[in-house]
């Protein structure tokens, strides 16, 4: 079975990530604008409200340098007059999210890689009939290799009982309706309720996040077996709109039932004062959006760099810019996983620890858990939550999506999880990677050589 999906992700693999040399002093010579929930703000407006999301924080100059090239690239707009919350490990996010789903009062979009037919996915799944009963529109979306272990019956049965169900590009090609390209697989995370609030993140709809990551009591799961780390948003405010286009530009790529005529993108609302973009990427883009910011970020990077990641496999050019931002002062550090479930990935990416260890870079692995968590945090100001990882796969594979909130307010809660979950790690240290066994690099060398189709 490993030899025939090898083989095929071989023979579907024909991309490759570009060469990106970002020209920020082109950029941003042109103001940055943002969006409320009446319009587009002025541009005095826009640079008040980037003025006060420097205050407080580091001094930097990452917005100048970076956000006019992010809005260049992208095109989604940032949005202002957002509510977030961040989310820590799945009891949280379920919690908000089942709150969300039983507030429904018009229509309920998912989109999701995996969802399992586990005592999560039963609730969530009855949780949806039930909402569907009331007269609440469900449109359910669901990766087709994600779930290739949940049973036909259990979207059966969501389907008998009225839930609008999508398979994303079935495995199987006489099921496809459009030309069969089994390496591209819809790896979002999303939840839309009402148009109103929207959660994204790593979590995928699985009992594997039933405990939490950081209690003693709660630390494994009924089977003995580590928790699962992970990281969620929940948003509410103007930025919800422009998740909701993203899922109904896939619902219609993908060719499912038209969606039932709803209130899908009420006026906006103030929900908060955060000022927040969405990025969604799909392998039909040129290149990978998520992976271009994250480059340029990085890039203008002054005094930090805090990654956390569960599948770390960087390209030649992600090494490159974690490496010069290391050279030029930045305090770079990444947490990566201690264990994983993906072996392969695992030793592919330690393959470059040698030579990030070299240029400065500090790599910590996280204890006890299985860290699924995708997060980043420039210079204490520009964070992103979502699906993406630091490999090929998701730059070039996956349908990815992410959400970048500017401000120290935001970065300080995503600085201090950072240092949270850093205190459950252990740092790798050039001389202790140098002495690792023969076994280890031989793990390595392998994984390596198959990194572009992991």
């Amino acid at each position: 079975m490993l030899a025939l999906t090898l083989g095929l992700v071989f023979l579907t693999a024909c991309s490759t990530l570009p060469r990106i040399v970002p020209d920020l002093g082109r950029h941003s010579r042109s103001p940055v604008k943002l969006e409320g929930a009446r319009g587009p703000l002025s541009a005095a407006q826009s640079k008040a409200i980037l003025g006060r999301l420097r205050a407080g924080g580091t001094e930097t100059e990452i917005f100048a340098r970076h956000l006019a090239l992010e809005e260049a690239v992208v095109g989604s707009p940032l949005t202002t007059g957002n509510q977030v919350l961040l989310l820590q490990d799945g009891p949280a996010t379920y919690k908000a999210m089942f709150a969300a789903i039983a507030a429904a009062r018009d229509h309920i979009n998912m989109e999701t890689y995996i969802l399992d037919d586990d005592e999560i996915g039963r609730r969530f799944a009855q949780a949806l009939i039930d909402k569907q009963h009331e007269g609440v529109q469900v449109n359910l979306m669901h990766d087709s290799v994600g779930t290739f272990s949940t049973p036909k019956a259990f979207f059966q049965r969501l389907a008998d009982n009225g839930v609008n169900v999508l398979e994303f590009n079935p495995i199987n090609p006489l099921a496809l309706r459009k030309g069969w390209a089994v390496n591209q697989r819809d790896h979002r995370k999303l939840l839309i309720v009402d148009g109103r609030t929207a959660f994204l993140g790593g979590i995928n709809i699985s009992s594997v996040y039933s405990g939490g990551s950081f209690s003693r009591g709660s630390r494994k799961q009924p089977d003995a077996s580590p928790a699962w780390r992970d990281t969620d948003l929940r948003l509410r405010g103007p930025v919800v709109a422009d998740l909701q286009k993203l899922f109904v530009a896939t619902w219609e790529k993908q060719k499912g039932k038209p969606l039932a005529a709803r209130d899908y993108f009420p006026p906006p609302d103030v929900a908060g004062g955060q000022v927040v973009r969405a990025i969604g990427s799909t392998p039909d883009d040129p290149f990978s959006l998520i992976y271009v910011t994250l480059l340029s970020a990085i890039g203008s990077a002054e005094s930090s760099v805090l990654l956390t990641n569960a599948y770390f496999i960087p390209d030649p050019q992600l090494l490159a810019t974690l490496e010069a931002a290391a050279r030029r002062g930045v305090d770079v550090k990444l947490i990566l996983p201690s264990r994983t479930d993906s072996t392969f990935v695992f030793h592919a990416g330690r393959a470059h620890y040698d030579r990030l260890l070299r240029a400065g870079v500090k790599i910590y692995e996280r204890r006890d858990v299985i860290l699924h968590s995708k997060t980043a945090l420039i210079d204490g100001v520009w964070a992103t939550v979502g699906s993406t990882n630091l490999d090929w796969r998701s730059f070039l594979h996956n349908q990815e999506l992410n959400a970048v909130v500017l401000g120290a307010e935001f970065g300080t809660q995503v600085q201090a999880m950072f240092d949270k979950d850093l205190a459950a790690s252990d740092q790798i240290t050039l001389e202790q990677w140098e002495h690792r066994s023969l076994g280890l690099r031989v793990k390595e060398l392998f994984a390596r050589t198959w990194e572009y189709w992991l």
